[in-house]
């Protein structure tokens, strides 16, 4: 079998025929997707390493009981699980992700800030960039999830239905609603005016 060109489908068949390799194969292909895409989330390697064992460890046990059925969509269904335990982590630790101005990241913020700016208009933007940010965190959670996604990560709308679990028309119309919000916060709230 050539592991390389073969499909996620031919793999997950080879490895249900106790093919151990095709396992393999398949954790290497989207390995670094699924470990950046946690990572970006937590922010911290030891828990990423945790999250990525974890994601699949239970893609084994769920192809193992015989209840993955989604031919052909492998990749949307691991990043959903990836997803799902990243939240799960959040919630059971009380966090919420922090999104820092990196260069790995697209960052909405960094079109606010100019690096040749006096310190008094450096002050502005960084309170401008905090009021920002708390009016984001008052945005319904489906429809901030998809904001920080789209905005932050960069995602395409396709990739954040296969991640959040929902169609694409659903997803567009969340990104729809937080920017309708988020444009109503900003008219409504003096400091922007």
């Amino acid at each position: 079998m050539n592991y390389i060109n073969a499909t996620d489908s031919e793999l997950i068949y080879a490895y249900l025929s106790n093919n151990e390799i095709a396992l393999n194969a398949l954790i290497k292909r989207y390995k670094k997707h699924v470990f950046r895409f946690i990572y970006s989330k937590v922010k911290d390697k030891e828990v990423t390493e945790d999250l990525f064992q974890d994601t699949f460890i239970k893609i084994i046990n769920t192809l193992k009981k015989g209840n993955y059925n989604e031919k052909g969509k492998f990749k949307p269904w691991i990043m959903r699980i990836a997803h799902n335990l990243v939240i799960d982590y959040f919630r059971k630790h009380n966090k919420m992700p922090i999104y820092e101005n990196t260069n790995e990241t697209y960052n909405i913020f960094n079109f606010i800030v100019d690096e040749d700016l006096d310190i008094e208009k450096q002050f502005f933007n960084e309170e401008l960039k905090t009021n920002l940010k708390i009016i984001i965190n008052q945005l319904p959670e489906n429809q901030k999830e998809v904001l920080e996604l789209r905005i932050y990560k960069d995602l395409s709308f396709k990739e954040i239905a296969a991640i959040t679990g929902v169609n694409i028309n659903t997803t567009l119309g969340r990104m729809r609603y937080a920017m309708a919000n988020l444009k109503k916060s900003v008219k409504n709230n003096e400091y922007f005016c």
